[in-house]
């Protein structure tokens, strides 16, 4: 039986509460940790999606019930030796995980376990790896990225897929995005994959650590095949900052695993998922691909993208100007949140 869903004055209350429930406990905690604690742990009933988050934490910087120190917050009531104790050791675990050198081996980590599913699929494909039997991964591997032409298709200037897949429906292109942030359907990772699939006639195919719903219900209608991996993958021969930053009392984030091989979810979407709904979705990505196209390029407004899907979706006029319906698809990306069972 579903649960009545919170509104958005609940859902800011309770976001509230746990963030300074968090703070009171950790001191000290950057978005990443604060979303890991609200957004990814506890009862479903009381996860709140980090939009909301977000604007809790505005309203209380604004009302100086909280303080910043660069990517950090703070309680204003607290101790601040006890905040230059907690800086002085998140800083430093923190600056290692932005580290170039490190963020680099970290995006090919999941590119290299999709890469280990794909050898295992039916599907033809191109991209990878050429050195990948050659030393560990403690050192950037050689990437062979795919063909800007195919097909009698033109990627648009220098822009690529991470693989590209082929299937009797046509080609499929996928992308990697190994991050912390939950990836909203009005990121520019978002725009620059839809961009790039239009231009190329290739269906879109995105697979991420943390994706909320609103993403899946835009971009599944409209023909992008989505896949939430749950997990952020660090290289193998950094198990040691992995350990670091798993800790609770670190930066909390409990989700990372080391190493490149796929796990079951992902290798049953690689090997199965993508090959039995390519067809339906290709489908679904010609009756969308104008909307998507303008949306990508930045010639559409996502609020004006959500909108017209929706109308599209209900068989509405889309150039209809009235106000959004509760029982609809938002305007913006905040509020859609599915029902709790």
């Amino acid at each position: 039986m579903a649960r009545q869903r919170l509104s958005r004055a609940d859902r800011e209350l309770l976001a509230q509460r746990r963030l300074v429930r968090i703070l009171d406990d950790l001191v000290v905690a950057n978005m990443r940790t604060l979303e890991m604690k609200i957004s990814d742990s506890g009862p479903d009933e009381q996860r709140v999606n980090p939009h909301v988050i977000t604007a809790v934490r505005n309203d209380m910087l604004k009302r100086r019930a909280l303080q910043r120190h660069g990517v950090w917050y703070y309680r204003a009531l607290a101790n601040p030796q006890r905040v230059e104790e907690r800086l002085s050791v998140l800083e430093p675990l923190h600056q290692k995980t932005n580290e170039r050198g490190f963020t680099m081996r970290l995006g090919q980590t999941l590119e290299i376990s999709i890469l280990r599913a794909l050898n295992k699929s039916p599907l033809d494909f191109v991209g990878g790896f050429s050195d990948l039997d050659q030393h560990d991964d403690g050192t950037l591997y050689r990437k062979e990225e795919p063909p800007l032409s195919f097909s009698g298709r033109r990627m648009p200037g220098d822009r690529r897929f991470d693989f590209l897949a082929f299937h009797r429906s046509g080609p499929i292109g996928l992308e990697a995005k190994n991050i912390r942030e939950w990836i909203y359907p009005d990121r520019d990772e978002i725009k620059e994959l839809l961009f790039k699939a239009v231009a190329a006639d290739t269906l879109p195919v995105l697979i991420g650590r943390r994706i909320p719903y609103v993403t899946f219900r835009l971009l599944r209608t409209c023909g992008v095949l989505v896949f939430e991996n749950f997990n952020q993958l660090y290289p193998a021969a950094d198990a040691a900052l992995a350990a670091q930053v798993r800790e609770r009392g670190n930066l909390g984030y409990h989700d990372v695993r080391t190493g490149n091989q796929p796990n079951d979810r992902l290798l049953r979407f690689v090997t199965t998922d993508i090959a039995r709904d390519a067809e339906e979705f290709r489908e679904r990505f010609n009756r969308y691909k104008d909307l998507l196209g303008e949306f990508g390029s930045g010639e559409m407004s996502y609020a004006s993208f959500a909108a017209r899907v929706r109308r599209r979706e209900n068989g509405q006029v889309e150039d209809s100007d009235e106000e959004y319906d509760e029982t609809g698809w938002p305007d913006h990306p905040d509020d859609m949140e599915p029902e709790l069972d």
